[in-house]
């Protein structure tokens, strides 16, 4: 009875897979509604192949959103910090990102150039990113801003670009640098103005209307004895997050046989972090000391 059964079985399974082929070679379609055919009308995102695929996110309003939550200006310490720990966040979730930079509101991501992530989505790259980094800023906030309540949610846009080569990269990381000395410099004598002259901001600002670089330098140095030099990288540079070992000391209990009670021990072990640096990546300093980066194979 029992061998019987099993003969009933090993035909039946026999006959559905050859049924299965005869339909796929007929090219039948199977499983499919009359409702299907909305996916035709989704569009094909795919980044290009053997590229480096950039996601930036900037800060949704965040004139308005730093008023409300009285952000120091201007530069406020505690904000960029938090920025960072979001951006820290995106990468050890997502770890084909290689390196990332950001500035002010906002961050930039660059996934490996061989990375077939979500088959190379841009719609893929860029939500996950910014829903990642969104849900960290609200998450952490508090561990930044004590004594501040978040008064409401904080938003982020982003966008997706694909560089074809190294240099690209280079010039597009090197443009969000310069972007971020050339208003850090402004913002840094304009609230100086503000804050230290007491000139209103419209005041300020009609002040600073054409003038260069080096003239900002001189009303810094001149009239608030500011050596525009000696303000923080962190301000000046923004912040690089890449990947390095980082030696983690943490404290295990240990009980030996012999022992009712575990001894408390410091264990050390390595792992790999994205570590925030504070340095020019204009120059080809950066580059030669980090070549891992844009090297196709790490």
């Amino acid at each position: 009875m029992w061998v019987s059964c099993n003969v009933k079985v090993r035909d039946c399974l026999a006959s559905t897979s050859v049924t299965l082929k005869r339909c796929l070679k007929l090219g039948v379609t199977m499983a499919k509604s009359k409702f299907e055919y909305v996916r035709d009308f989704e569009t094909d995102d795919t980044c290009l192949p053997h590229c480096w695929v950039v996601v930036r996110l900037d800060g949704r309003n965040f004139h308005r959103f730093s008023e409300k939550h009285n952000f120091a200006k201007p530069n406020d310490i505690r904000a960029l910090h938090l920025m960072t720990k979001c951006a820290q966040t995106v990468m050890e979730e997502l770890e084909d990102i290689v390196i990332a930079y950001g500035q002010s509101d906002e961050y930039s991501f660059v996934f490996k150039r061989k990375s077939n992530w979500f088959k190379r989505r841009a719609s893929k790259f860029m939500t996950h990113v910014a829903s990642q980094f969104a849900s960290s800023y609200v998450f952490y906030w508090r561990d930044y801003f004590e004594d501040q309540p978040l008064l409401y949610p904080p938003g982020f846009d982003g966008r997706v670009v694909v560089y074809p080569n190294n240099q690209t990269l280079k010039d597009y990381l090197s443009w969000r640098q310069a972007d971020c000395h050339i208003n850090n410099l402004y913002n840094t004598v304009f609230w100086a103005l503000v804050q230290q002259s007491g000139l209103t901001p419209a005041q300020a600002q009609g002040r600073l209307q054409g003038t260069l670089a080096a003239d900002k330098n001189e009303i810094l140095y001149s009239e608030f004895n500011i050596n525009y030099n000696n303000e923080p990288l962190l301000y000046r540079k923004g912040t690089v997050l890449i990947w390095q070992k980082v030696d983690e000391v943490t404290t295990k209990e240990v009980k030996l046989p012999a022992e009712m009670e575990g001894k408390k021990m410091a264990v050390t072990r390595t792992r790999t972090k994205p570590v925030p640096l504070h340095c020019d990546i204009i120059g080809d300093a950066f580059w030669k000391e980090h070549s891992e980066i844009l090297d196709e194979d790490s």
